[in-house]
């Protein structure tokens, strides 16, 4: 079963960790110095908030998959929608190890879909300044 992610890019994390858990009524799964996510089943949403991106707002939206059949019948979707797909195997982001594919929406949003191999100690690589180059963790260059 797939759950639809959202991934906001904030100012102030503690500002908005007590605003989105008063929204949510609860707390995050995960926080960190610069992160935090609620998995929440009503409604089925990974919802994540950093302090990483380059200006507040929308960073990217997505669906993350349960296995790996259903990561492949979504590239199929991605690649039905003929535009550019960019794949990774094994990236560490948003502390967690997964398989994902990016794809932009016309209006230039990002959308990744992901199967979440395990957990890992760090936000993930670091970003360019820029986004000009393909980043390695949390979206690609196409959509910044």
């Amino acid at each position: 079963m797939k759950r639809f992610h959202v991934h906001v890019a904030v100012d102030n994390l503690q500002d908005n960790i007590r605003f989105y858990s008063s929204v949510f009524g609860a707390t995050p799964t995960v926080v960190k110095d610069d992160y935090a996510k609620w998995m929440l089943d009503d409604p089925r949403v990974n919802f994540a908030i950093s302090t990483r991106g380059t200006k507040a707002g929308v960073d990217h939206l997505g669906f993350q998959v349960e296995s790996d059949a259903e990561l492949r019948d979504m590239r199929q979707n991605l690649i039905s929608a003929q535009a550019p797909v960019l794949e990774q195997n094994e990236t560490s982001c948003c502390y967690a190890k997964s398989d994902k594919y990016w794809i932009t929406d016309p209006q230039g949003i990002a959308w990744e879909t992901f199967h979440t191999l395990g957990d890992v100690p760090i936000y993930g690589d670091a970003r360019p300044a820029k986004r000009e180059a393909a980043a390695a963790c949390c979206g690609p260059a196409m959509a910044r």
